[in-house]
């Protein structure tokens, strides 16, 4: 049976000091995602992670559109990539999509974090039409990536932020083994604007000199920031990730003292905004000789997503600018 809190990101607030927060729990959203491909375990515990960011950071801003994280390195896993879609109307779920790029024959059995070498962290957002997106990058740092979504936030940001996350195979009655994810994030309010562009000269106290959230919080700023840090460092990875813990009854259980204040829970499923209409948009550039190179030997031009694995199959006479027709056949 699915539970009500399943997939779902719950946002709250600490009345009594200026933190707001997020719980997540992605299960039928990270089946979605997985299924989709083959991926070693150490791969699909990159791409869980990563899920589970982009549920909590996507929820946090007021989205029209898309929020897009993306990790590009030279090592092993080149590249993950999720986007986060915001409900298209109030009370829609928001959709998330991801992937990964890798060479299989370089994967280690090292940690997942060690999978990746040197590289960088991105966040975009795109409002959609109209408005110019929005592009923030940190060099990876740290042990997670959820560390390296918090480097974001303090060098990018200047935005004090926590990340704790849990995620597994888990096996629970009447269901096979499966990918579950969850986790929490607290984040101290900003006095001024949530997207600041001039950081302090003297750099930060994190490796090569990054802003830490320590860094951006000081006098009862600093208090309540570490008594909602130390609060947190109790809980347990199977409270994180359920499923007989609601997550209300987790914020009961951590910050009780705090007063927590919860508000409506955003659902979030699996979804692609891929289509053949925007295949055919992309190829739309292209000469009818270019078209002929991309042309199989069965006379088709073909195109998978790298996120849902929707494969399409075109007539090459009916794309680029010097198509008979619009459609296929």
């Amino acid at each position: 049976m699915k539970l009500a809190w399943d997939d779902t990101v719950l946002p709250f607030q600490l009345d009594r000091s200026d933190i707001r927060g997020r719980v997540a729990r992605l299960d039928g959203v990270l089946d979605g995602i997985l299924k989709q491909h083959d991926y070693p375990p150490v791969v699909e515990a990159l791409v869980a992670e990563m899920s589970v960011l982009t549920a909590l950071i996507g929820e946090t801003i007021k989205l029209r559109w898309k929020l897009s994280l993306q990790v590009q390195t030279n090592g092993p896993v080149r590249m993950i990539a999720t986007d986060f879609y915001g409900p298209q109307e109030d009370g829609t779920p928001a959709r998330i999509r991801a992937y990964a790029s890798f060479d299989a024959d370089r994967l280690t059995d090292a940690t997942p974090m060690e999978q990746l070498g040197e590289g960088y962290f991105a966040v975009l957002l795109d409002q959609g039409e109209g408005t110019t997106p929005y592009q923030g990058i940190t060099p990876l740092h740290g042990k997670t990536l959820a560390n390296c979504a918090e480097a974001y936030f303090a060098q990018s940001e200047q935005l004090p932020t926590r990340f704790e996350l849990s995620f597994g195979r888990v096996t629970e009655p009447g269901k096979p083994e499966h990918w579950r994810a969850g986790g929490v994030m607290l984040q101290h309010m900003p006095k001024a604007s949530p997207f600041a562009k001039e950081l302090p000269g003297e750099g930060g106290s994190g490796a090569g000199g990054l802003l830490q959230a320590s860094d951006l919080v000081e006098g009862d700023e600093e208090e309540n920031w570490s008594r909602a840090n130390i609060l947190l460092n109790t809980v347990e990875e199977m409270e994180l990730i359920g499923p007989n813990l609601p997550p209300t009854d987790l914020l009961v259980r951590l910050f009780h003292e705090e007063q927590p204040r919860v508000f409506d829970a955003l659902p979030v499923r699996f979804g692609c905004s891929c289509s053949e209409a925007k295949v055919r948009q992309s190829l739309s550039i292209y000469s009818a000789r270019d078209i002929e190179k991309m042309t199989t030997d069965d006379g088709r031009v073909t195109a998978d997503c790298q996120f849902c694995g929707a494969h399409y199959d075109l007539d090459p006479k009916t794309v680029g600018f010097e198509a008979e027709s619009a459609s296929d056949g």
